[in-house]
């Protein structure tokens, strides 16, 4: 049987996770214990997990043209990611994102993103036939507004299943997005509303569970019961998981099973980088 396909628009970036058992003071250094450099971003986490779960993904996405971009995509390449639709932006450094992990699970970001590493409307565009031939689109919300309107458009039109990952900024995103994802602090005070403006299932990631929202019916999961190390990339697989059952035709309630226990493994260890299986 063939394997169902998914787009993913989203991002591409170097990542390095450091574990440190305290923060230095200002003007002091502390040693690192822990070293992980790999693929990430969002995109990348969440193509991954795709390919784990037995969906094709595309990534659609930005690398520089530089010696890391190389090895990262080589790196997506043997994770079974087809790499076609990622543009090398000439002259500029692959992105980065260096987390510090901190005992317990709390950990501080620095990201290095700029404007040239995300996606413009126009790459978007470009990609327009291999979105409008894969089974689901998935968009983070983090990347510039034109373009996830636009990978949200060409997906809707294309009659694919559209999902939408992240803060819903821009309202106009709704009528085309089949599935929204977002956790608190991302949704606000939107929830079962959302779902008058055209999208079929929320999923909303809560401090204390996970709530599905859809037109008749309501689930809320209790998050898995396990020692959280690192949360980076639990919500990626959520979003992997959720899209490839979806795809697979189970019910929303299996669906929202299997995100929440694919997100609860990926926060079990050091990295965004997910370890799923089928």
């Amino acid at each position: 049987m063939t394997a169902p396909t998914a787009a993913v628009i989203g991002q591409l970036a170097r990542d390095l996770v450091l574990t440190v058992d305290r923060l230095p003071e200002p003007g002091s250094s502390a040693p690192a214990g822990e070293r992980r450099e790999q693929l990430g971003g969002k995109g990348a986490n969440q193509a991954v997990a795709l390919a784990q779960l037995g969906v094709r993904p595309f990534l659609i996405a930005v690398a520089g043209d530089d010696t890391i971009g190389d090895v990262l995509l080589g790196e997506a390449v043997r994770d079974g990611i087809d790499v076609r639709g990622v543009v090398r932006r000439r002259g500029r450094l692959t992105g980065v994102i260096v987390e510090i992990l901190e005992p317990g699970g709390s950990y501080r970001y620095i990201e290095h993103l700029p404007q040239p590493v995300q996606l413009t409307e126009a790459d978007v565009l470009r990609t327009r036939d291999t979105i409008t031939r894969c089974d689901a689109v998935l968009v983070q919300l983090q990347q510039p507004a034109e373009a996830t309107l636009t990978a949200a458009r060409i997906g809707h039109e294309a009659g694919r299943l559209v999902v939408l990952d992240g803060e819903i900024k821009d309202k106009t995103l709704l009528p085309y997005a089949d599935v929204v994802r977002a956790d608190e602090k991302e949704a606000g005070d939107a929830g079962e509303e959302l779902l008058d403006h055209g999208p079929k299932l929320i999923a909303l990631a809560r401090p204390d569970g996970n709530l599905f929202l859809w037109k008749g019916g309501r689930l809320k999961l209790p998050l898995e019961d396990a020692e959280v190390v690192d949360t980076t990339g639990g919500g990626d697989s959520f979003v992997a998981a959720l899209t490839a059952s979806l795809l697979a035709g189970e019910p929303y309630e299996v669906a929202a099973r299997k995100a929440t226990a694919a997100s609860g493994s990926t926060v079990q260890h050091v990295g965004g980088r997910p370890e799923l299986h089928r």
